[in-house]
């Protein structure tokens, strides 16, 4: 399987460079290089991470690292948040093993996929949880919930592997692959602009909350990026019909004061 087709692999705020070296050499294990990094906690790069790494240097090397998860994701069609069940958000729950199956599907689609996880301590935000189309998460036994970065990385690691190995060639898919995130991103903000300026966020402090909701029930939906487009021409062709009323509502009234 080219590189080009295993899932990037996204860290938010990893804390300890050690953690990101153990998550190369995992990295490394299951054929995965393409290593993203989101506002380490000690900057980057950081030699404790090489050390850490056991010769698994290429993850490493070749590392990209960004500002915000938005960015970090914004060439990807697929993307996974691996956390615990989210509580705010209405995305599906799966396991590692069905994340990997629909991974292994779309990448074998030639569409870029990835999974995102968060610091060692916070986990992910809810803004960046609602960037993704699903939430992962390990089955693992409630008595003792603790789970490291490296470990949640090998899991889903290790079942991306069985995919790869003896897969099956890929059927044929028809329709066009889902739009990337920045495309996405770009609808989200672009609906929220106009929501906001239409009075919908009411009241102010539950803005957060409800952007939130709404960005994870539209990555549900799998927009192409014809379907993106389309949309962001219906909320312009409501926002300028928005203006006209108003702009005939003043001249109205204006026409009234004379």
């Amino acid at each position: 399987m080219p590189e080009t087709k295993a899932p990037a692999v996204i860290l938010s705020m990893p804390q300890m460079p050690e953690n990101i070296g153990a998550v190369a050499r995992v990295m490394a294990n299951f054929g995965l290089s393409d290593l993203r990094l989101v506002n380490p906690r000690h900057g980057w790069p950081q030699e404790r991470a090489w050390a850490s790494a056991s010769g698994a240097d290429w993850p490493l090397n070749a590392a990209r690292l960004f500002d915000t998860v938005a960015e970090a994701v914004a060439d990807l069609r697929l993307i996974y948040a691996t956390t615990a069940r989210p509580r705010e958000l209405r995305l599906p729950v799966i396991t590692p093993r069905e994340a990997a199956a629909n991974l292994s599907r779309a990448a074998a689609e030639g569409q870029p996929v990835g999974l995102l996880f968060g610091g060692e301590r916070a986990g992910l935000e809810t803004a960046d949880i609602a960037l993704c189309q699903a939430v992962v998460t390990v089955p693992i036994d409630p008595l003792f919930k603790s789970l490291n970065l490296a470990q949640a990385v090998a899991i889903n690691a290790y079942e991306w592997r069985l995919t790869v190995t003896d897969a099956p060639p890929p059927a044929f898919r028809e329709g066009e692959p889902p739009a990337d995130r920045a495309a996405m991103h770009g609808l989200f903000e672009h609906l929220e602009r106009e929501l906001d300026a239409a009075g919908f966020f009411h009241p102010p402090e539950k803005t957060p909350s409800m952007s939130h909701n709404l960005r994870s029930a539209l990555s549900r939906a799998h927009f192409t990026d014809q379907e993106v487009r389309t949309l962001r021409g219906v909320v312009t062709a409501l926002s300028r019909g928005r203006g006209k009323v108003l702009a005939k509502l003043a001249k109205d009234k204006t026409e009234k004061d004379r």
